[in-house]
Parts: C-alpha cells; sequence; structure tokens
C-alpha cells in the first residue's frame, strides 16, 4: 500500500505543482494568519538554500535547465509573501514569529542600522550580483546562438565519419537547442530578480509609512512607539524576502558564469585555488612579510602564513606522490603488455604513417614548459599541405631515439628514414644564396632543405646577420621548413586508401552528384588513389576534388587505364598546372624536344603496370638527359621552375625517362596549356 501511495504521488506530481502556483497566485488576494505565513516563509527559506545548493553540485547548465522558470515562480512566491506580511503588519502590528524575530536581530534597538543593513543587501543584490549575472547571461545567449551553425555542423561531420551514432547525435542536437534555449531564458529571467530587488525598496518605504500613518492616525500610538513597531516589522519582513532572493541572485550568478569541465564548483575551485602549490608558497611568503609591518595583528598573518605553507607543502608532496605513482602505473601497464604476446606483437608490426625522431639536444623544442612549440608547428605543417596540395595528412609522431646523435633529426614515412638532418638548438641559421656575405663568423653548414650554404650563429649576431642581408631562421622553423618539403615531395605515398576515403566522404557532403556518380559505379576508391597519386608525384594540388572527379566521371566511360586517365584530369587542371609556371604577363618559358626525339620516343612506348616507358638504347638516352641539363643551366626560367612542353602522347613516357635524372623539372603538354597563355620557347632539346 506504501509503495502504491508513493507510485500514486510521482505519478500527479504535474497537478501538485499546477496547484501550489495557482495557489501562489491566490495569496495575493487571500488574507493569511500569521501561522500559516510562518510555514510558507520557513518554505520560501528552504526552496532558496535548496537552489543555491543544486547550483553549486550541477555540472552543466543542462541539469537545471528549469531554473528560468523557477526563477519567475519563486519571484511570484515571494511577492505573495510580501503582500500576505504587509497586510497583517498593517492590519494587525504583527506578521509572525520569523519577521518579528528577524526585525529584532538586526534592528537591536536601532533602526537606523537595520534600514541600512537592509539597503547594503539590496545594493549587493541588485548592482553587484544581479546586474553582473543578467549581464553574462546576455552575452552567453548571444555567443550560444551564433556558434550554433558551427556546433551542428560539427555533429553532423563527427555522424559522417562515424565516430558517434545516429542517436547520439540526435542527442547532441537536442542538447545543444536546450542549451541555445537555456541562455536565452536565463537572459530574461535574470530581469526578474532585478524587478524584486527594486520591488521590496517600494514595499519597505510603504510598510513603514502607511504602518507609522495607521498607528498615530487609527491605533492612537504615539510616533516614536508606530515607528518602534512598524519599522521594526518592516525591516525584518524585508530582510526575510531578500535573504532567499540574495541566495536565488547568487544562484542566478553560478549557473551562467559556470565552464563546462564536467565538475561541479566546490571541486572546480578547491582543484584549481590548489592546482599550484608554488603559488600558494608564495602568498604564504607575502604574508609573512605582511605580518613585520608594524601595527598589523602580526598573529594573524603568522598563522595565515603558516596554514599556507603547510598546505603547499603538502600540495607539492601529492603531486610529487601522483608522479611516482603515475610512472609506476605506466610501469606496471608496460609490463602487463608486454606480457600478453597478441598484443605486444601487433605493436611491434605497426608503422606510422609518419613519424619525427630527434635526438636528445632537441627534446626542449618540443617540451612546452621550457616555452618550445614543435608540437604547435607539425599541427600547422598538416594544415599547410591541406590548403596548398589538397591532401589529408595523418597526425604526425614526435619520439625521442637516444640512438640518435645529440641534435640529429630524422624524418620516417612508414618507419623508412627518408630525410635527416641537424640543428643547433641555442643558435640561429643564417642563410645567403649569393655567397657574397660568407665572411660571417659562426659554424658553416648546409641547409636541410634546400641545400644552400649555411651559417650557425649565436644569438646576438642576429642583428649583425639581418644588416648583412643574411637570411636567420631559429632551429625550429629549419626543421619545419624541412618537413613541409618532405611531406610535399612524398605526398603520394603518404596519401593511402583511407585517406582517399575521408576525402570522398567530405565530397558527399555539398558534390553528392559527381561522388555518387563515380564510385563505386565507374571507378574504385583504390584506382581513384592511382589518379591523385600519379598528380601528386607530379606535385599538382589535388585540392580541387570537384574538377578531378567530374573529368574522372566523364572519361572512365572509355577507359579504365589510370595513366590515361590522369592525362584527361591534368588537362582538366590546365589553370591550377600553369598558375605556379606563369610570369607577371601571363606568359610561360618553356624548352620544347625536336621533332628527332619526339618522334624516337613515341615510336618506343611500352607499356607496363608502372605506366608507359621509352624503350630507346642508352646512347640517346645520355645524349637527350645531357642536352636538358645544358638547355637548364643557361635558359632564365619563370622563378627558376623549368618546364619542358612536349606532344600529349609522348608526355608520360617522357616524364619516366627524365623522372629520375630531373625530378623537379616540369613536363606538360600542349593540352595543359591554356589557350589565354603565351608560349615562349627558350631552347630545344636534341640529339
Amino acid at each position: 500500500m506504501e509503495e502504491g501511495r508513493r507510485l500514486n504521488i510521482k505519478d500527479n506530481i504535474d497537478i501538485i505543482v499546477s496547484f501550489a502556483v495557482v495557489g501562489i497566485v491566490l495569496m495575493l488576494i487571500i488574507p493569511m494568519p500569521s501561522a500559516l505565513l510562518d510555514v510558507f516563509i520557513a518554505v520560501n527559506i528552504s526552496i532558496s538554500v535548496i537552489i543555491i545548493l543544486v547550483a553549486m553540485f550541477t555540472t552543466e547548465v543542462l541539469q537545471f535547465s528549469v531554473f528560468p522558470t523557477l526563477l519567475l515562480i519563486t519571484t511570484l512566491f515571494r511577492v505573495g509573501l510580501n503582500i500576505s506580511s504587509t497586510r497583517l503588519i498593517l492590519i494587525d502590528g504583527y506578521a509572525g514569529d520569523i519577521i518579528n524575530t528577524f526585525g529584532s536581530l538586526v534592528v537591536g534597538g536601532n533602526y537606523v542600522v537595520g534600514i541600512v543593513i537592509f539597503l547594503i543587501i539590496i545594493v549587493v543584490q541588485f548592482i553587484v550580483i544581479t546586474s553582473g549575472s543578467g549581464r553574462v547571461a546576455e552575452v552567453a545567449a548571444r555567443f550560444t546562438l551564433d556558434a550554433m551553425p558551427g556546433k551542428q555542423m560539427t555533429i553532423d561531420a563527427d555522424l559522417n565519419s562515424g565516430l558517434i551514432t545516429e542517436e547520439e547525435a540526435k542527442k547532441k542536437r537536442r542538447d545543444l537547442q536546450l542549451e541555445a534555449d537555456f541562455f536565452g531564458s536565463m537572459d530574461g529571467a535574470s530581469k526578474f530578480v532585478k524587478g524584486d530587488a527594486i520591488s521590496s525598496i517600494v514595499i519597505v518605504l510603504i510598510n513603514s509609512l502607511g504602518g507609522i500613518i495607521i498607528g498615530v492616525l487609527m491605533k492612537n500610538l504615539s510616533a516614536a512607539d508606530a515607528a518602534k513597531t512598524y519599522i521594526q516589522l518592516t525591516i525584518g519582513d524585508g530582510l526575510v524576502s531578500q535573504v532567499p532572493a540574495l541566495l536565488i541572485s547568487i544562484s542566478t550568478g553560478i549557473i551562467v558564469t559556470r565552464s563546462k569541465n564536467g565538475e561541479n564548483l566546490g571541486n572546480s575551485l578547491i582543484g584549481q585555488l590548489t592546482g599550484f602549490p608554488k603559488v600558494l608558497g608564495m602568498a604564504a611568503g607575502v604574508l609573512l612579510a605582511m605580518s613585520m609591518i608594524p601595527g598589523f595583528p602580526h598573529v594573524v598573518f603568522i598563522v595565515l602564513a603558516a596554514a599556507l605553507g603547510g598546505a603547499a607543502y603538502m600540495l607539492y608532496k601529492d603531486d610529487i606522490g601522483k608522479q611516482i605513482m603515475a610512472v609506476e602505473n605506466e610501469n606496471k601497464k608496460n609490463i602487463e603488455t608486454q606480457s600478453k604476446e597478441p598484443e605486444n606483437v601487433m605493436k611491434l608490426i605497426s608503422v606510422e604513417p609518419m613519424d619525427v625522431e630527434i635526438g636528445y639536444g632537441l627534446i626542449p623544442l618540443a617540451d612546452e614548459n621550457s616555452g618550445g612549440d614543435l608540437f604547435q608547428r607539425i599541427a600547422s605543417v598538416r594544415r599547410q599541405c591541406a590548403i596548398e596540395m589538397g591532401i589529408v595528412v595523418q597526425p604526425i609522431r614526435i619520439r625521442d631515439n637516444l640512438q640518435l646523435d645529440t641534435n640529429e633529426y630524422i624524418f620516417k614515412i612508414r618507419g623508412t628514414v627518408v630525410q635527416k638532418g641537424q640543428l643547433m638548438p641555442n643558435m640561429l641559421l643564417c642563410m645567403d644564396p649569393s655567397g657574397e656575405n660568407s665572411d660571417m663568423p659562426g659554424i658553416k653548414t648546409v641547409e636541410p632543405t634546400f641545400g644552400l650554404p649555411a651559417i650557425w650563429v649565436n644569438k646576438d649576431q642576429r642583428e649583425e646577420a639581418e644588416i648583412k642581408g643574411l637570411t636567420v631562421v631559429d632551429p625550429v622553423t629549419v626543421m619545419i621548413t624541412h618537413l613541409t618539403e618532405t611531406v610535399k615531395a612524398h605526398s603520394y605515398e603518404l596519401l593511402g586508401r583511407q585517406e582517399v576515403k575521408d576525402i570522398v566522404d567530405s565530397m558527399k557532403e555539398k558534390y553528392s552528384a559527381v561522388v555518387e556518380e563515380l564510385i563505386p559505379d565507374l571507378m574504385t576508391i583504390g584506382e581513384l588513389q592511382k589518379v591523385l597519386q600519379n598528380l601528386l608525384k607530379e606535385k599538382i594540388s589535388i585540392k580541387d576534388m570537384v574538377t578531378i572527379m567530374e573529368s574522372l566521371a566523364d572519361n572512365s566511360r572509355t577507359t579504365k587505364d589510370t595513366e590515361v586517365l590522369t592525362e584527361y584530369v591534368r588537362m582538366a587542371l590546365a589553370r591550377t598546372i600553369c598558375n605556379g609556371l606563369i610570369d607577371e604577363n601571363n606568359s610561360i618559358r618553356v624548352v620544347t624536344l625536336s621533332p628527332d626525339i619526339e618522334n624516337l620516343i613515341a615510336s618506343n612506348i611500352q607499356k607496363s603496370v608502372k605506366g608507359s616507358f621509352p624503350a630507346i638504347d642508352p646512347d640517346n638516352t645520355t645524349k637527350i638527359l645531357k642536352s636538358i641539363r645544358n638547355i637548364i643551366d643557361s635558359v632564365n626560367f619563370n622563378d627558376g621552375q623549368p618546364v619542358i612542353l612536349v606532344s600529349p602522347k609522348i608526355r608520360p613516357a617522357f616524364r619516366k625517362l627524365t623522372e629520375m635524372v630531373f625530378p623537379n623539372v616540369s613536363i606538360i603538354s600542349l593540352n595543359e596549356v591554356p589557350n589565354e597563355i603565351e608560349i615562349r620557347t627558350e631552347g630545344v632539346v636534341n640529339l
């Protein structure tokens, strides 16, 4: 029976709340006995205490999303109590034990003191807490509404990439909408508390003046007796109303100023204030110094300094203990992992797409506590490659390797070393391509990225080097530049099927038509990967995926040869290819092939799984390469980028012929030069 009765009350709680709200409205009209008023005042104080405690223990605003509505109801409840108490004060000169006790304790025989205390509470609530909370709620509402589109796009992206399920996405969208509604409601609900503070001042004035007039004119009291009775009751009534209102105002400020850190107020407050033991130790030193000032209470400051110093020492020992425990747990975890043969073997055979290993002397460059920014700079490399080349580089790992020289670093792609270099961590690298200022004192070296002559100098020599016109860079910039060029040069190796699938999935959001037409009906992910790798091998950006996929969709119906499809894509990307080769006059300087070489290569092209190759004799190959070298050394190309213009038929084969000796020479065909670009022939390769 008892369980059924509890269940019945729970099922009808909405009806009970509805009657309670209607009852609050009736309080404005129907007179209330003083005993019942005491009960309701006690209930009001209890509700305000519960509200501030709930606000302190919530970890996110949506756990107390009913707060704006509750703010309205509690404000209305206090107004009802004020009217009921005013009626009793003016009619009977008595409004219950709670109001009388509050008035007696605060006034204590001095009405001026009571009025001042009441006004201070009102000022603190109205000007300090309520005004600040209202402003914070207004700004939070604006920022939340402005951030909604971006957050919704993030949820959609997580859903499309499979990081969250459909149900989780629905919940995140619902929580996002509720959060926006909450801060929007709080922006208006904070005005309730402000209005309540103003009404309290008005009610106190009315009660005081009205009580004195009624006491003197109707109850034949002297002015002093009337003031004693009614001002005491009025102040007690105001305090009984404003103390809960102050608690709710504080709750409002706590709710709207909370950050999303997953902890309640108490844990966040103590955890963050005691998060830096050295700060407490420094504060203890300051207090100890203040205790020596003549006239100050020395004992108080010494006790506080001792307390803070002891707390700092205990927290420091606790931090050391946690660090030791963390190391022990990590070692224990490693031992347990090593004891499990299957997991250990899987870790041994797995390789990262790309990682950076540094010697012991370069560790400070990656230590954020020492001011190192290597991690952030490497993250910028991934962004730069995405912007310039259109590739998605997986996170690049950084490891220390004690087997390397102290200042050495190496770059690995899938576990294999592809580049290496050395840095001087506490020095600067000066480069002078002209070689005219090579007398700069320092350690001579070679810049690892472009092979330029360079000098390591001390940091205090920067100004001297810059005056001489040298290019001065810090060690991290040297490594990051080397890493960026390495990623670009090996981008085709880093573009795996998973990366291609990620690119295709991101394309589906805006260009679903071209993706659905091409994949998987006309091409597989693997075939698309081969085309993109062919483009990246020749340092052509694949950022314009729409044009690439539309070209493949148009031509993959007639051929499945990825080399031929790559040539079609190159024609579609003509402007992209020529953009970095033209000068300010919209012209391009090129070297062409003699008809003999064109015919020789065209008549000896052989197909293989790796593409087209020119099967010509070694003597002719040597003559062709030697002629290319002579012309490149004598021709002044745009931005120093050599370009050889060939016929479309032999372009892939000629590229295979030259890529081993001249990897940085651009081999383009006539079909890849837009009509509006002028072609200037600066030389001819011949036999």
